[in-house]
């Protein structure tokens, strides 16, 4: 199993309408053939010091192979995400972890 975890900071000021593009945006990337399960969040209302509640969304998908996953970047929903999205961000991590 491959875990593609992204976390964005979108930008500041952006209208409803922006927000919008990015969430249905983002929610697109859930429907590609290769994901096996897709997880998109907010930050949960817990409070200790050692979480980071900084980012504006996560996107948390899983892959049952590298082949998936290799699939999934280079699917044309994924490129047209960036395209339409990437100006809606001012940050973004992403980490990647298969089993053990």
């Amino acid at each position: 199993v491959v875990v593609h975890a992204v976390y964005f900071w979108l930008k500041e000021g952006l209208s409803d309408g922006d927000k919008e593009t990015f969430v249905r945006g983002v929610t697109s990337l859930t429907t590609i053939e290769s994901v096996q399960h897709g997880h998109i969040g907010v930050p949960a209302d817990t409070n200790r010091p050692i979480i980071d509640r900084s980012y504006s969304y996560a996107l948390v998908l899983f892959f049952p192979d590298q082949a998936a996953h290799d699939a999934y970047q280079a699917h044309p929903v994924h490129d047209r995400f960036r395209e339409q999205c990437s100006t809606f961000w001012r940050k973004v991590l992403i980490y990647d972890s298969v089993d053990m």
